[in-house]
């Protein structure tokens, strides 16, 4: 019963669209903007990159947030795959409130903030091949300047590292890990299909690239 309420309060929180608020705040429907994503990177369009910034960090922390509680809610000492699995779930139920908020006819933001916030509210395991692809997606964000690409690249890279961290470390056992090893690389898969469209404008050369300058109306 503990596990399923924080469930739910973990989805609810995931559902609150920052960027749908700050665009509202500015007398604008982000839905009709740009790609019409509910998410930071469509934000900037609409808002300037100051509140994509701003809308990032609030939805990481929904992210965090639950991640981080439940940690000392539902986590048994020493760890199960069991007990992972509901620490999971918790993360889980705001990545896919941020993707599919039910009083938005489940049309939301594609989850990076907030897959990034689970990621860092699950220590060690998500956590730590969570750092190493953020310096990943930085570098590439750096370089070619688009943060969809950075982001198509870190989640194609997160199941993979923490695969291999999983094969080194000694503490670190599949039997136990089980459980996050498989929902990263369905999470990714889902965070990778979601960004399709802006891989096809890369493609064409009609991406936003970070540091572009535009004028907003």
């Amino acid at each position: 019963m503990k596990a399923a309420v924080l469930i739910i309060i973990s989805y609810l929180i995931g559902s609150i669209s920052f960027a749908m608020l700050i665009a509202k705040a500015h007398g604008l429907d982000l839905r009709t903007i740009g790609s019409g994503n509910l998410g930071a990177t469509n934000l900037a369009r609409a808002c300037g990159k100051k509140w994509a910034y701003f809308c990032f960090l609030l939805d990481f922390l929904k992210g965090f947030a639950p991640s981080f509680a439940a940690r000392f809610l539902v986590l048994s000492e020493p760890a199960t795959s069991a007990s992972l699995a509901v620490w999971l779930a918790v993360g889980v139920a705001a990545i896919l409130g941020h993707i599919f908020p039910f009083y938005l006819k489940f049309r939301g933001g594609k989850g990076v903030a907030t897959s990034f916030g689970v990621v860092m509210g699950i220590w060690p395991y998500y956590a730590i091949p969570g750092i190493i692809v953020f310096m990943l997606w930085a570098t590439i964000v750096l370089i070619w300047q688009y943060i969809s690409l950075g982001s198509v690249i870190a989640a194609a890279a997160f199941p993979v590292i923490m695969i291999i961290l999983t094969m080194t470390l000694n503490n670190w056992h599949f039997n136990i890990l089980w459980p996050l090893i498989l929902a990263a690389v369905i999470l990714c898969s889902l965070v990778i299909f979601l960004h399709r469209s802006n891989m096809k404008r890369i493609l064409n050369g009609t991406e936003d690239k970070v540091l572009q300058k535009k004028a907003v109306d």
